[in-house]
């Protein structure tokens, strides 16, 4: 004697018809025992995809990947020139770092020769071979030809650097002698006589190659003896001196350089190359 079950299924429900049918969804074996009444339902094995006539395989027909979009737009163009850009800045600065240190490198080599005694006639053309050479030159300072080069700063203080020719003996040329930095307070004359020798000086200092002036310093004004920057070609001709230009250098010796402010004497700048060299860290920043 058989028994049939007959459980009510919701209408459409495919999963449920399945289980009532006896077929897995997933091609699993399904068997339905009733312990209670010992019945055993014949067990049937659902249809795999493969065994089906429209089926077809991945394997065999892989699918095709489409793009969306635009295919190079300028915002991945840039992204990509980002990278490159800061390798070849970064490797510039390489080069420039190597370049300003082997030109450090030569000038301190200069600082630390026995000053050359500075010959009648200069070559102006040959000036930035000896660029931050010490030199020597005997003269008369010609004060009534001063200039004054300014505001400069000097520890907090406010002030000027004072530009004497100075007029040798003989044949020799005159030069242009930066003698240091005064206070602004001691610009007329007649307040740092003892800045002012009268006699035959010996000026021990630095020759060095004429500036460039840059885009936001302001022109010389000499009709009004206002002068912003050296301009060492334009004040050799006020002067009628040739364009050479010693930059006149002391010991650094805080005492002294109190009592020469005190009493109106030019401070001169210690004998040491000033040029920055910050490619270290550009690179690091690139």
């Amino acid at each position: 004697m058989s028994l049939l079950l007959r459980v009510p299924l919701p209408p459409g429900a495919r999963f449920f018809r399945s289980l009532s049918r006896g077929i897995a969804p997933y091609g699993k074996p399904i068997s339905c025992r009733c312990r209670g009444l010992g019945l055993d339902r014949n067990t049937r094995w659902a249809h795999t995809p493969a065994e089906r006539p429209d089926f077809v395989s991945v394997v065999d027909h892989p699918p095709n990947i489409v793009r969306a979009g635009k295919r190079h737009g300028p915002g991945l163009i840039i992204l990509a020139l980002i990278p490159l850009t800061a390798f070849a800045l970064g490797t510039w600065q390489v080069r420039r770092l190597d370049q300003k240190t082997k030109l450090i490198a030569r000038f301190e080599d200069r600082l630390v020769r026995d000053p050359l005694p500075l010959p009648p006639h200069v070559d102006v053309g040959s000036i930035h071979e000896f660029d931050y050479r010490r030199v020597r030159a005997t003269g008369h300072l010609r004060h009534d030809q001063e200039m004054l080069i300014g505001p400069r700063v000097h520890d907090g203080e406010n002030g000027y650097l004072v530009i004497t020719p100075l007029e040798r003996p003989g044949k020799a040329c005159s030069i242009l002698v930066n003698r240091g930095w005064i206070p602004k307070r001691l610009k007329r004359q007649a307040d740092r006589r003892a800045g002012l020798p009268t006699g035959e000086v010996v000026v021990e200092g630095l020759l060095r190659e004429p500036w460039k002036k840059n885009m936001f310093t302001p022109d010389n004004r000499p009709e009004q003896n206002e002068f912003y920057f050296p301009d060492v070609k334009q004040m050799a001709t006020l002067t009628g001196s040739e364009p050479v230009w010693v930059e006149e250098v002391m010991e650094p010796d805080l005492l002294a350089a109190y009592d020469r402010e005190a009493k109106g004497i030019p401070i001169g700048r210690p004998a040491e190359v000033n040029l920055r060299n910050n490619h270290a860290q550009y690179i690091f920043t690139w």
